[in-house]
């Protein structure tokens, strides 16, 4: 219950707080709601959980709050001069944990966060920490790092924040545009490190999905931000998340697109992704996330496997126009594989010799190559294996290397 709790509560508090004192103390905010749930857990394991336990967690948040601010000398001489009441009643006041206050602090500390000034990878770990309530035991696993490195990329981050008295708030008309597409790319990366876990022990990562996917719906129901690329942003995360599902066995295993069970495919968020489509599509505005969404829409139907891989590679160059990317190019080149045939398709797989390391790269050419040079196809499947990250990637590799997966890979990455 604590854990679940802390999981849901603990980034809503912490913004509030943070809020109301300033990004300057983001690690007192941190600190009150860290003893808010310690104390929960000393009181609750006497006492039973209390009837409303999200309600007794922020009024003992308020209050530890207050109390920090009256017992703390050190914290009374830095803050601000306008946070200091000469009543507490009238702070109490201040402190506002309703459902509004919180959405908004949500919103306001998610563009702090995702400063331009601060990395990206920096963004997320902080994104994770503050607003996701992850353990920094639970970003170290999931971005594949230690605890030093992650704690060493939020104390700058939080530094950064501090020396240039970054305001926690929505950027004003002239700035959100731009400001906006910094968030947006840390919530798609933030989606996309859940989606295609890097994980060694989870290919798939739900949890970062989900948070990602919550905190855009936050800017979807935020007038100023609820434009085009929110909305396709919106719907890409639907497309893709309808099919959890199916990706991952009863018994763990990774299943591959071609394979897997479309009974299984959430019709709810296909249809809610093409709801969002629909209004990311209305404005006439083109950008990647429009792109991506639509060829995730293509993936949630089976339709003519002829018309569907036309219309993907068609995508994809459209994609690669506005903005290259090299695992876009990848992908594009499974598309053009399922347009035009394993040998054509070499060719444009072997031009992305940047992606030499990477295990996507070398299992597409194993897929390329079956049937075509099976000598070439065993080393690339085999060094596919030295590079794969999972037990679950190494098991599709290995049915694949056995010949019973020669035809079933979804361009070297899973669906």
């Amino acid at each position: 219950m604590i854990q679940e709790l802390y999981r849901k509560e603990y980034g809503k508090m912490v913004t509030v707080i943070c809020s109301r004192f300033g990004i300057a103390y983001i690690d007192e905010a941190e600190d009150i709601v860290s003893d808010t749930f310690l104390s929960a857990a000393e009181t609750w394991g006497m006492n039973g959980i209390p009837s409303n336990p999200v309600a007794w967690l922020y009024a003992v948040a308020r209050n530890n709050a207050l109390n920090y601010l009256k017992h703390d000398k050190v914290f009374q001489r830095r803050v601000k001069k306008d946070l200091v009441q000469d009543s507490q009643r009238s702070f109490e006041m201040d402190i506002d944990l309703s459902d509004q206050n919180i959405t908004d602090s949500q919103l306001r500390m998610l563009f702090a966060i995702c400063h331009p000034s601060i990395p990206v990878e920096a963004q997320i770990s902080l994104a994770l920490r503050v607003l996701c309530g992850f353990t920094i035991d639970e970003i170290a696993q999931a971005l594949l790092t230690s605890k030093g490195n992650i704690n060493k990329r939020l104390f700058r981050a939080k530094d950064k924040l501090r020396t240039e008295d970054k305001e926690i708030a929505f950027p004003n008309d002239s700035e959100i545009s731009a400001r906006l597409d910094t968030v947006l790319l840390c919530l798609y990366l933030l989606f996309n490190e859940g989606y295609y876990s890097a994980n060694p022990d989870k290919v798939l990562r739900k949890d970062f999905c989900l948070e990602a996917m919550r905190l855009t719906w936050l800017l979807v129901n935020h007038p100023p931000t609820a434009i085009p690329r929110v909305y396709a942003l919106m719907a890409l995360m639907c497309f893709q998340a309808s099919r959890f599902d199916a990706r991952i066995s009863d018994s763990g295993e990774l299943v591959l697109y071609e394979d897997q069970d479309i009974s299984r495919w959430d019709q709810e968020l296909i249809d809610r992704g093409g709801s969002f489509f629909v209004k990311a599509s209305g404005m006439g505005e083109v950008s990647k996330y429009h792109l991506e969404a639509a060829i995730a829409w293509w993936h949630t139907h089976k339709a003519d496997e002829r018309v569907k891989w036309e219309n993907i590679l068609r995508l994809y160059n459209q994609l690669l126009m506005l903005e290259y990317s090299p695992m876009a190019a990848l992908n594009r080149a499974y598309a053009f594989f399922r347009v035009y045939g394993r040998e054509k398709a070499i060719a444009e797989a072997e031009g992305l010799q940047q992606l030499s390391g990477n295990l996507f790269y070398h299992s597409l050419l194993g897929e390329l190559y079956t049937g075509v040079d099976d000598e070439k196809a065993r080393r690339h499947i085999l060094r596919a294996l030295e590079l794969a990250g999972s037990p679950e990637e190494r098991a599709v590799l290995e049915k694949k290397l056995n010949g019973h997966c020669s035809k079933k890979e979804n361009h070297g990455k899973p669906g």
